[in-house]
């Protein structure tokens, strides 16, 4: 396996940053729109000036409805998603309990790091420590400010030089791929949708438990309460389908930046044997224990399969992966 090389693989990841800028808010429009249709096709409007002629689509109120939309639906997803990629580096430091290491409380890390980032030609990223008995390492960042190495207790002890100096290669070679980026970024959109189809089903029970404690017959509030679950009901349908397409766009794409990673760690430390032996310990047990969300194991090199709810990497499972099998890294990495 051969790595493509830097400058190839930043151009392609900056070419799928842009992609993704325009493929999730046009999904996120398109579900919006789709939306309306639905409300329309049912014969429930927001507004009360829906009607249903002969079980057709209004759409003059459809698209009018869409439009009056347009500024709030544009505006909550680009301040959400501002806030989260600029500020993803502290949440991800919260998140996993990580706390910024100094040469002087451990100079093998740093001078590993060090050495690793002269040899490739790039600034020296900031490096975190979290004091955890599991093996994991990952990168961060989106920018030179705040692009970021981070590993556990658990992997300086298990791991020899050369094994951790593979294992740094790899996450300084996710930094120089503009990986942290592109992931950053598809991770944000999917979390977007995420919490549409939390909200709406929070709210969906809650009418529903409303309705059913209430001993109103009044048929106006019944026939209000109807039409209320029906709205989120496709709200629920249509942020599903939103999320199964973001999740394979995202999965994809976290796939082939393990590969590539891999490669370019390889390369950069001269040793893919190292890597190999480094993944094979990892594998044994990775992750974070304080660490539970999915988004956050993401990162990590390997990918606990706790949080994917299966053992096994066959062909549904792996479509549904962030990571590629482990095993399979390391009969490439041993072949490289």
């Amino acid at each position: 396996m051969k790595y493509v090389g830097m400058y190839t693989q930043v151009s392609r990841n900056n070419k799928l940053t842009i992609m993704l800028l325009l493929f999730f808010p046009a999904l996120t429009l398109l579900m919006v729109w789709l939306f309306y249709v639905l409300l329309s096709l049912c014969g429930v409007a927001l507004d009360g000036n829906a009607e249903q002629v002969g079980g057709n689509v209004n759409w003059t109120w459809v698209n009018g409805a869409f439009i009056d939309s347009l500024p709030w639906v544009v505006g909550t997803v680009s301040v959400w998603f501002v806030i989260a990629y600029f500020f993803n580096a502290s949440m991800v430091k919260a998140a996993t309990g990580a706390k910024t290491l100094e040469r002087r409380e451990n100079p093998r890390v740093y001078n590993i790091v060090e050495n690793l980032t002269m040899t490739a030609g790039m600034d020296m990223p900031k490096i975190n420590v979290v004091d955890d008995p599991q093996l994991n390492a990952f990168a961060s960042g989106i920018d030179r400010k705040s692009y970021t190495v981070t590993v556990t207790t658990g992997l300086l002890k298990v791991l020899n030089d050369d094994e951790l100096a593979g294992v740094i290669a790899h996450e300084l070679t996710h930094i120089r791929n503009r990986d942290t980026r592109l992931l950053i970024t598809s991770i944000i959109f999917v979390g977007i949708i995420t919490t549409i189809i939390q909200v709406s089903i929070r709210s969906l029970f809650w009418i529903v438990s409303d309705s059913s404690s209430s001993s109103s017959s009044d048929d106006d509030d019944n026939n209000n309460g109807g039409a209320a679950i029906l709205v989120f009901l496709i709200a629920i349908f249509l942020g599903i389908i939103a999320y199964f397409f973001a999740l394979l766009t995202r999965f994809a794409i976290s796939r082939k930046r393990e590969y590539m990673a891999d490669a370019g760690g390889a390369e950069l430390c001269g040793n893919p044997l190292a890597l190999a032996s480094a993944l094979r310990k990892i594998s044994d047990r990775p992750g974070l224990k304080k660490v539970k969300r999915d988004d956050v194991a993401q990162l990590f090199i390997v990918h606990p399969q706790a949080l994917s709810g299966g053992k096994g990497m066959g062909f549904f499972t792996s479509l549904f992966s962030t990571h590629p099998d482990t095993q399979k890294r390391i009969e490439i990495l041993e072949q490289f």
